[in-house]
């Protein structure tokens, strides 16, 4: 079976082929980032001139080794952290053999906006390949580089980059078989945020039909008071002035280096809560919400899952640790009135420990929540349907504790239950045999989703995904 070659806007690429799938792995969209390019706006690639080999996997954006997951094997998710290379603004295609003018989806990963990548073992796309989808995936800048709020600098430069990977989608995505009349953009937890930030980018719809957002939402964006603080605290720690020119001349090594300093900064301000308590120093930075300003021409599925917190605690053991104390202070990070916030949940969850209630607040406080509030304000601006849907599939990982939390759903989504990286007492989808059934009746939601705008459901109700059978 001959590599499959396609000529882009930019040149030709050779991919690789099986049965189900072409996949062509590491295409340039943009210029690479550096020197004084990496606090810019993406630029156009220059053409190359003989064929370019995209049968293995691109390089990384630069990011710290992400850590904190305590006995979880979160490497899945994040990838094999930074591959070291210039030239990182790609994408990732996969789309079935002979295909034409199929539905596009183009996948934005999570991370906390500062770590993870396209060559995450969970991000393949043969399976949307194989159900007639054309799958792109995209590397965009990250931390420092991509979303620190830099006086001199172009701002959101991380949306920017998947905004023209969007525009390369547009452009190319013909030429594997893709419809760019037809493209669904699917982020999730920062990804996510991201995509709302699409979602809030005038003229989008020229790009995009619709959009999914999974466990992430269009109230996650720091103000700009919020983000003057990230970038003072990023400036003493690597003693440059808060400028374009202080953060200009260091090396992305130095930049990766000081993102440990900046965590556990308070964000809050007289009139914000920090959106992400604290979990990362870096978001989209806008004057207002990106669900205040949502494109109404776009339709939009969202949702999350039902334990989301517990990523954040069962794994570290704080389940079982978790105190009053505890409680309390993340009530402060949340809510003006902590003691009424406290009693509610108290009255909600009957008889919950202290680390049930503390999962459940941070969980609504980080995803559920601002997902509602998204998809209210969706249905009040748009015209074109919105659908919601929550994942309570249980994973028995980390002694039966870890359940519906953050980032369980991906494999289901990408139908890839079977991947053995997954599977174990401290792996995302735990011992036991995950619903084969499940995994086929989300990842086909999705496909429908992306091919009608119809995902098998209502969109006055909540589809849940239990693998109840």
């Amino acid at each position: 079976m001959d590599d499959p070659i396609i000529e882009t806007n930019t040149g030709a690429v050779r991919g690789s082929q099986s049965s189900e799938a072409r996949a062509f792995l590491g295409i340039p969209y943009a210029a690479a980032p550096t020197a004084a390019g990496r606090f810019a706006a993406p630029t156009a690639h220059e053409p190359w001139r003989d064929v370019l080999d995209t049968t293995s996997p691109g390089p990384t954006a630069p990011q710290p080794a992400r850590k904190g997951f305590g006995r979880l094997d979160m490497s899945p998710f994040f990838g094999p952290g930074w591959v070291h290379a210039p030239d990182y603004l790609t994408v990732n295609v996969w789309s079935p053999p002979d295909a034409q003018r199929l539905p596009v989806m183009v996948f934005v990963h999570g991370g906390g906006f500062v770590a993870g990548s396209t060559r995450s073992p969970l991000y393949d796309g043969t399976a949307f390949a194989r159900d007639g989808v054309v799958l792109v995936s995209v590397t965009y800048r990250l931390g420092i580089t991509g979303f620190l709020d830099l006086p001199g600098a172009v701002p959101n430069r991380g949306l920017l980059d998947v905004l023209a990977a969007l525009g390369w989608v547009h452009d190319n995505i013909e030429a594997f078989g893709g419809d760019p009349g037809n493209v669904t953009v699917l982020g999730q937890s920062a990804g996510a945020t991201i995509t709302a930030g699409v979602l809030a980018t005038p003229g989008v719809e020229r790009l995009i039909r619709r959009a999914i957002m999974q466990s992430g939402n269009g109230f996650g964006a720091f103000s700009p008071e919020q983000a003057g603080r990230v970038t003072r605290a990023a400036a003493r720690a690597l003693g440059v002035e808060p400028s374009l020119g202080g953060f200009g001349g260091l090396s992305d090594e130095q930049l990766v280096n000081a993102v440990s300093s900046l965590s556990g900064l308070d964000l809050r301000t007289e009139g914000h809560f920090d959106p992400l308590l604290g979990l990362s120093p870096f978001s989209l930075v806008l004057a207002e919400q990106p669900a205040q300003r949502l494109n109404p021409e776009v339709g939009l599925l969202i949702g999350t899952n039902t334990e989301e917190g517990n990523l954040y605690l069962a794994p570290q053991g704080h389940l079982d640790s978790s105190t009053r104390v505890d409680v309390e202070k993340l009530a402060t990070q949340v809510d003006i009135d902590p003691a009424a916030l406290v009693q509610r949940y108290r009255s909600r969850i009957p008889g919950a420990g202290w680390g049930e209630l503390r999962a459940a607040i941070l969980g609504d406080a980080l995803f559920r929540t601002g997902s509602g509030q998204t998809a209210r304000a969706h249905e009040q601006l748009a015209s074109a349907a919105t659908y919601r849907y929550e994942f309570s599939w249980r994973s028995e990982a980390v002694d039966g504790m870890l359940g519906a939390a953050h980032a369980v759903e991906l494999p289901f989504v990408f139908d890839r239950v079977g991947l053995e990286a997954l599977r174990g007492p401290e792996a995302l989808l735990g011992p036991a045999e995950p619903p084969a059934d499940l995994a086929a009746e989300m990842h086909g939601a999705w496909v429908r989703y992306a091919a009608t705008g119809d995902p098998g459901w209502a969109p006055s109700v909540t589809r849940e995904f239990t693998g109840a059978g």
